[in-house]
């Protein structure tokens, strides 16, 4: 398995932060409103703790978090999933690597992980990483750098753990245990737009969830997915802002709180009652 400095995202956050990520403003756990800093083409997550990613970081953590919980895994083995992903690729779905290595897990085709282009695939990639897990006995209680290292067999089994913190703030956001806790910004035009941006969207989110419960919004261009409690519903807004840069998303709104694109952050709703069994996103207008 490849190996990735973990200084060299050290800096890159260090450079997102003079950008003007500004200041810690504390953690919030479920049930408090979080407005977090106006952010430039990137992340930045607060749950408990705060990680700085950038958007395709971002996207792939949330796919990585999706995944597993699809699949019924625990919140720690999310936690393992994210240090693994931050070691091995720093959360980028890397092309090449050590060797015949790919993909966000720097998995190898020669080693029985798939082929190439499935590999490729974060979803795919997640999905061996956890059956992978699955089958090491007692990880559950091992430290999260012993039960990555169960799985990849890397040759500096303890390079893991430095990222168990960081990605335990991401499993604590992606997983719905924390209110607008991922907020995202960036300057460039949208990939995608109305109806072409509303069907990327929707495949995305029935890629990585599975079967969800989404109909067209309405009195907007884009869609809403039911929510069976606030868990999930917070699960689902964080995972269209995580995923808003490369499907064209101007603004998601759950509860009493809204994510606006042209604001990179979350504040209260103003203009529409709340709404709790859904989360809604529009996307931009042709």
């Amino acid at each position: 398995m490849a190996v990735r400095a973990r200084s060299m995202v050290a800096a890159g956050v260090a450079l997102a932060a003079v950008a003007g990520f500004g200041l810690y403003l504390g953690a919030r756990e479920l049930g408090d409103t979080l407005t977090l800093p106006r952010i430039s083409r990137g992340c930045v997550v607060e749950a408990d703790g705060r990680v700085a990613l950038n958007a395709e970081q971002m996207a792939n953590a949330a796919t990585i978090a999706a995944v597993g919980i699809r699949r019924k895994m625990p919140e720690q083995a999310v936690v393992v999933a994210l240090a693994t992903a931050f070691q091995e690729s720093q959360l980028h779905n890397l092309a090449g690597g050590d060797r015949d290595s790919i993909g966000l897990f720097q998995q190898r085709p020669s080693q029985g992980w798939g082929t190439p282009e499935q590999i490729r695939d974060p979803r795919y990639a997640a999905t061996k990483f956890y059956n992978a897990l699955r089958k090491v006995r007692g990880w559950e209680s091992m430290e999260v750098t012993v039960a990555a290292q169960a799985v990849q067999r890397s040759a500096f089994p303890r390079a893991y753990q430095q990222w168990a913190d960081d990605s335990a703030v991401l499993t604590r956001a992606l997983l719905g245990n924390a209110t607008g806790a991922v907020a995202c910004s960036g300057e460039r035009e949208p990939v995608l737009r109305g109806t072409a941006a509303t069907t990327a969207l929707t495949a995305g989110l029935r890629l990585d969830w599975g079967r969800l419960e989404t109909a067209a919004a309405a009195e907007l261009v884009g869609l809403t997915v039911a929510t069976a409690d606030a868990q999930a519903g917070w699960r689902y807004a964080h995972w269209l802002v995580s995923h808003a840069g490369d499907h064209g998303v101007r603004r998601v709104r759950y509860a009493d709180l809204q994510w606006t694109a042209d604001e990179g952050t979350w504040a209260p709703v103003r203009d529409a009652p709340p709404s709790t069994d859904r989360v809604v996103a529009e996307v931009f207008a042709d």
